[in-house]
């Protein structure tokens, strides 16, 4: 009896295994989770919030409007310098005079040998390329590890970074975050040429450049320009540059012509639940959940109000 039944746990073990090597990987079917789509859908009017005009900017270009929110927490000087800028109208009739494939769009004077003179903004300012993080008070931590620095999440809907042992916080460079232009030196940027970015997130410019904003909308008119053929993707030829028809802040803009866009709330727990819809993808098309996600591919849903 003994020998009969250890001769079947072998039969047993053998076709068990065989049977796994015979399966395919991940054929296991995920249970159907809730999607982005579900979660925004689900979404109250309490979890989103209205840009403010006051840090709110609109780039015309010829194919239509990019809207910009800015991020005055982590450049307070910078941002006020592009508010006067804007409003002295120094970038209007001024161009798109780079673009670089999976790497950044720019704009500012193409005239480097006469530039446009500026009236009362600030040539040059202190960088700020990362400030105290008590400044920082509406930080939501993504538990998920990050190579780039010891917290990532997201402070009132921009992806952000700190580090504790410093004390310092920063905004990350992900894709559609708008930074400050500069030469070697590291206070040598005033917000007169700004880029952002159109592809693969360059986290390792973080903390050293300064970062202003965020793209809402308009991301489709920025990434497709075609690319420079110049050094690092500026345009080689003047006819090539793409004209600014203006460049204003919102509140400047009559209410009737503003574009109303509303954020998710990143401190909202709508939001964590549209990360973990994202981290944890169900069933049926998803194969394989990855249990993790990269704080540039972490979404923030923005919606538009008719």
């Amino acid at each position: 009896m003994q020998a009969f039944w250890g001769i079947n746990k072998m039969a047993l073990a053998t076709a068990a295994l065989a049977t796994v090597a015979a399966a395919p990987a991940g054929s296991a079917e995920l249970a159907v989770k809730p999607t982005l789509a579900d979660v925004i859908k689900a979404s109250k009017p309490a979890d989103w919030r209205a840009l403010d005009p006051d840090n709110t900017m609109y780039l015309e270009l010829p194919a239509g409007r990019v809207v910009i929110e800015m991020a005055p927490v982590f450049a307070p000087a910078h941002v006020d310098n592009i508010r006067t800028l804007v409003r002295e109208k120094y970038f209007d009739g001024l161009a798109v005079i780079r673009s670089q494939d999976n790497w950044v769009v720019q704009w500012g004077d193409p005239d480097e040998k006469n530039p446009r003179p500026m009236k009362t903004a600030k040539s040059s300012l202190k960088g700020e390329f990362t400030v105290p993080q008590k400044n920082d008070t509406s930080f939501m931590r993504l538990p998920d590890r990050d190579g780039y620095a010891p917290q990532v999440g997201h402070s009132n809907g921009f992806p952000s970074a700190r580090d504790p042992k410093s004390g310092r916080a920063w905004l990350a460079h992900c894709y559609g975050m708008v930074g400050v232009g500069r030469d070697n030196g590291a206070d040598s940027g005033s917000g007169s040429s700004l880029y952002v970015v159109i592809g693969h997130g360059p986290r390792h410019l973080d903390r050293n450049i300064t970062v202003v904003g965020r793209v809402i909308a308009g991301m489709p008119l920025l990434s497709t320009f075609p690319r420079g053929a110049g050094a690092m993707g500026f345009y080689d030829k003047p006819e090539l540059n793409v004209p600014i028809a203006a460049v204003k802040m919102a509140a400047d803009v009559p209410e009737a012509q503003r574009s109303k866009f509303e954020v998710m709330r990143t401190d909202s727990a709508t939001y964590k639940a549209a990360v973990e819809a994202q981290r944890n993808r169900g069933g049926p098309w998803t194969k394989v959940a990855a249990g993790h996600i990269d704080l540039c591919n972490a979404p923030i849903p923005v919606r538009e109000q008719k």
